[in-house]
């Protein structure tokens, strides 16, 4: 195992700190649970985090000397095999009295081939064929089966068709629940393949978490739940979902600013899905992206980012999956809108208005609110005050308390500031802003 380490570590450029554990198979995430189990029944032990290890072994920081003894226990190497032989001394941990080899990787499920002796000649192939088995049985232990898997699957794809329309405040604790499940499974070794599946599933259910604190209007959170969708959605190597995870984050930005943001998030998504243009992420980054330069205020730009994401669109069919990551096409209507209303085009926006109604139907959620509450401010735009405060106001009185959220209170806003300064303090303004003002459930 040091021989492997080494090499990495010159091959790769990599610190020889990082080299042990790339050498062992482990994961940061794994690693460092293991450290903690190995120093558990230690009073005063050092508690290693993954961003910790992670800093040490890019050398932007050192660890103590009772860490430095910690890691060194944990690889079954010196300080020195760590180029951590310098570092500053503190007293008053002791590791249990346990002979080296008891620190081996082995202890926690990765064969560690230093620990065997040196075999004789004539046992080399006993010697193959038991390390061979020793590799079986690693590979073996993983904890998650194909049918858990599978549950596991069915979980997350209820969890994200009930989204569409179960107020965000409700869904949180389900996805809380689903999340906890995964990562419990995902902090035990599997295998390759099962890692990937549940880091793609972490990264699907944290992005639903991040969209429900933004439409409740906890930005800060929301904004820290994409940052850890993308580091899931990175570490499963998914390309489609890398790039559905960013153009899903780039609705923060597009409601709560900067808008700019919102732009490169969606381009970032179609560079990323570029190799894949007949997909439903490639399409949907592309009519995020027009939307978002709309209502930035390129017009040229976001015309040209229209049309071609009615090309994407055209390429990719449709969708006919209901759940929160599929795009449909009354999704499509909805990002067209968004971006016909911003631009002014009041005409073409009502045209696809009521084609996307038509296509929602009687579904609930935020979805035909806000195609309704776009329609109004196409009132507002076309100087009929009266009809766009109205339209708002039924629009916000008739919706589920529980999806009242400050998205939606946001786009209603939005009604009175589109309309002339001087009808912005009239009667009709002044009843749509009362009943944005109301206490849930009040009429």
């Amino acid at each position: 195992m040091g021989e492997i380490a080494h090499s990495i570590h010159v091959h790769c450029a990599v610190s020889r700190l990082r080299a042990q554990r790339l050498a062992r198979g482990l994961t940061l995430t794994i690693a460092v649970e293991q450290i903690r189990r190995l120093v558990a029944d230690q009073n005063g032990a050092p508690r290693v985090t993954v961003e910790q290890l992670r800093l040490w072994e890019t050398g932007r920081h050192r660890p103590l000397h009772s860490t430095v003894l910690v890691l060194a226990a944990f690889y079954a190497c010196s300080p020195g095999d760590l180029d951590l032989d310098d570092t500053e001394a503190v007293a008053g941990i002791v590791l249990r009295a346990e002979p080296p080899h008891m620190y081996r990787a082995e202890k926690y499920g990765v064969p560690d081939l230093a620990r065997r002796p040196p075999a004789a000649a004539g046992s080399l192939a006993d010697r193959v064929d038991a390390v061979r088995r020793a590799v079986d049985r690693t590979l073996a232990s993983a904890t998650v089966t194909s049918t858990q898997l599978d549950h596991i699957d069915e979980m997350v794809l209820w969890a994200s068709q009930e989204y569409v329309s179960t107020p965000p405040a409700l869904m949180l604790n389900r996805l809380l629940d689903l999340l906890a499940e995964v990562q419990d499974l995902a902090m035990s070794r599997q295998s390759a393949t099962v890692q990937v599946r549940l880091s793609e599933l972490t990264a699907m259910i944290c992005t639903l978490t991040a969209d429900a604190l933004m439409k409740l209007g906890d930005l800060v959170r929301s904004r820290s739940w994409y940052a850890t969708a993308r580091t899931a959605a990175d570490d499963s190597g998914n390309v489609e979902l890398r790039a559905r995870v960013r153009a899903q984050a780039a609705m923060l930005p597009f409601y709560y600013g900067p808008i700019t943001s919102a732009v490169n998030l969606c381009r970032e998504a179609r560079a990323i899905s570029s190799r894949a243009r007949t997909s439903a992420t490639h399409a949907f980054a592309a009519a995020a992206e027009a939307r978002a330069l709309a209502k930035l205020g390129a017009q040229a730009e976001a015309e040209a980012a229209l049309r071609y994401a009615a090309k994407a669109f055209e390429h990719f069919g449709g969708d006919s999956a209901t759940d929160a990551f599929a795009f449909p096409e009354r999704r499509y209507l909805l990002y067209k809108s968004g971006t016909l209303t911003a631009l002014g085009h009041t005409r073409e926006a009502r045209v696809v208005q009521e084609e996307a109604l038509a296509l929602y139907r009687d579904k609930s959620g935020i979805d035909p609110a806000l195609l309704r509450l776009e329609a109004a401010i196409c009132f507002a735009r076309d100087r009929s005050p009266d009809e766009a405060c109205q339209l708002a106001g039924t629009t916000f009185l008739r919706m589920d308390p529980s999806h009242r959220t400050p998205i939606v209170e946001e786009r209603a806003r939005e009604v009175v500031e589109v309309l002339p300064p001087p009808i912005r303090t009239g009667r009709a303004a002044r009843e749509l802003l009362e009943i944005i003002e109301l206490p849930p459930g009040r009429m």
